[in-house]
């Protein structure tokens, strides 16, 4: 599955394979620490579903341009995807087959928040982008195959970029440990939010050192 990824580093089914056969607990400790969250107690009891939310682009585009929904709904129509991308992909998961209920829905909040947390962080969706993105979430959720891929991508960017590519992927790494719990968020609230405010308030850092190395690259590549 690795060996496919870095051929084709579009192929979400191949992260997900990655992810099951790495994860060991991951999900039902990072599940734990939700439900004794009163927050996360209540989203179980609500059944709520982000992925409805972010689909809603007609509800989206009646939040202020400047709001958390605002920038994520500008984020997703320029990239030209949609939060439905990653639900067949992960669906193919035997793990997801055997969840409770409560685990499922948890698993699926997690999922759907990822390109929210793109827009949060400034990390885009190209390659380097991705790679620190992930070094993001394994500090906010500690996962052997995200930890994997995370170093492949390390390896395999920094043909491109250098050195740097290491650096980068630290310091999103620690921009994660230092940020508030993501998964523990009341993102349906915070879409309604001006983005700043957000940050602000999650202790979400500038990607500094990814911009940086995509700045450089964008010169180089003139």
């Amino acid at each position: 599955a690795m060996r496919r990824l870095i051929k084709n580093p579009d192929a979400t089914d191949e992260v997900f394979t990655i992810i099951e056969a790495l994860s060991d607990d991951s999900l039902h400790k990072g599940f734990r620490r939700f439900v004794n969250t009163e927050l996360g107690r209540e989203i179980l009891s609500d059944r709520r579903s982000l992925l409805e939310t972010l689909l809603n682009r007609e509800y989206l585009a009646t939040l202020p341009q400047h709001s958390l929904a605002g920038h994520y709904l500008n984020f997703v129509t320029k990239e030209n995807f949609s939060a439905e991308g990653l639900v067949e992909p992960s669906e193919g998961m035997r793990a997801m087959k055997n969840l409770d209920a409560d685990t499922r829905l948890f698993a699926h909040r997690q999922r759907d928040m990822h390109d929210l947390w793109h827009t949060l962080t400034h990390y885009g969706r190209d390659e380097l982008g991705e790679v620190c993105l992930l070094a993001f979430t394994c500090a906010q959720s500690p996962n052997r195959g995200l930890a994997f891929i995370v170093l492949v991508g390390v390896f395999q960017l920094s043909k491109r970029y250098g050195l740097g590519v290491a650096t980068a992927a630290y310091r999103a790494y620690q921009d994660g440990k230092n940020a508030a719990w993501l998964p523990a968020q009341d993102w349906e609230f915070l879409l309604t939010q001006p983005i700043g405010n957000v940050r602000a308030q999650l202790n979400i850092r500038p990607p500094q050192r990814y911009q940086h190395l995509r700045r450089l690259d964008a010169l180089t590549s003139i």
